[in-house]
């Protein structure tokens, strides 16, 4: 059973946290490793702190989950670009209102083809089927 201990927290304007965490598995503290993780300011898990300056502060994206039953955030909105982004550790893209589904994408599998962003909930829906494909 894993147990995590926040040794430290740093709170950065751009809109995430980065917390330095004592992660163990064992009782007598044998097993335990310093790992820094990036969390949204609700807590939840971004990824290592590169990834989350990446996508907060040089994509301009606030991250969240896609499902609210998810563990990490891969997907997220993007004011900067105006689009809706998907990711995982694979991959990332960004989709507006004008993207359309073409045979061969990865979200082909997810949404019909030719299904066409009209408006920015499907630009978000189709963020999720990315993520959801390269996961």
């Amino acid at each position: 059973m894993s147990k995590y201990k926040v040794l430290s927290e740093r709170k950065y304007k751009a809109g995430y946290i980065v917390r330095e965490e004592l992660i163990g598995n064992y009782a007598d503290g044998s097993g335990d490793i310093k790992m820094k993780s990036a969390y949204t300011p609700n807590g939840d898990y971004i990824g290592d702190p590169k990834t989350a300056y990446f996508l907060v502060v040089k994509k301009g994206i606030t991250p969240e989950k896609s499902k609210p039953q998810h563990n990490v955030c891969s997907i997220g909105f993007s004011a900067k670009e105006n689009k809706w982004y998907g990711w995982s550790h694979r991959a990332i893209y960004g989709f507006g209102i004008g993207d359309v589904v073409k045979k061969g994408d990865c979200i082909a599998g997810y949404l019909p083809i030719g299904f066409k962003a009209k408006t920015m909930a499907d630009a978000k829906e189709m963020a999720i089927a990315f993520a959801e494909s390269v996961r």
